[in-house]
């Protein structure tokens, strides 16, 4: 029988990101319906928590290019660590959801026990 692969870390991040902002008027049901998808999603607790946390560091590394583009680094470097550090803390419920959707999701290693 064919193994069910598990669904990349960035294909985990997507789902999260859309499901969020779908239910944009959901403030705290929205991260934990996306965390929980997109954890299920990456087969895992630890990479649903990568992919909970890879939008952070992403969206701080855009605004500090940004800002360094314009000739301000320091304030870039800055300026991005503080946004990936709120959007951090503000998806609390992402990374709650993420990780259990982690652990519902079924056992892909072929092992059982």
């Amino acid at each position: 029988m064919a193994q069910a692969r598990d669904s990349s870390i960035l294909a985990s991040s997507m789902w999260m990101i859309l499901i969020s902002l779908v239910l944009f008027f959901l403030p705290a049901i929205n991260g934990l319906i996306g965390g929980w998808v997109g954890g299920y999603k990456a087969g895992s607790a630890g990479r649903g928590l990568g992919a909970a946390v890879l939008p952070s560091i992403v969206v701080g590394a855009i605004l500090w290019i940004v800002l360094a583009s314009y000739g301000r680094p320091i304030l870039g470097f800055f300026g991005g660590l503080a946004v990936g550090v709120w959007a951090l803390v503000s998806s609390v419920s992402l990374l709650i959801g993420a990780l259990i959707g982690g652990v519902m999701a079924p056992d892909r290693s072929g092992l059982r026990l």
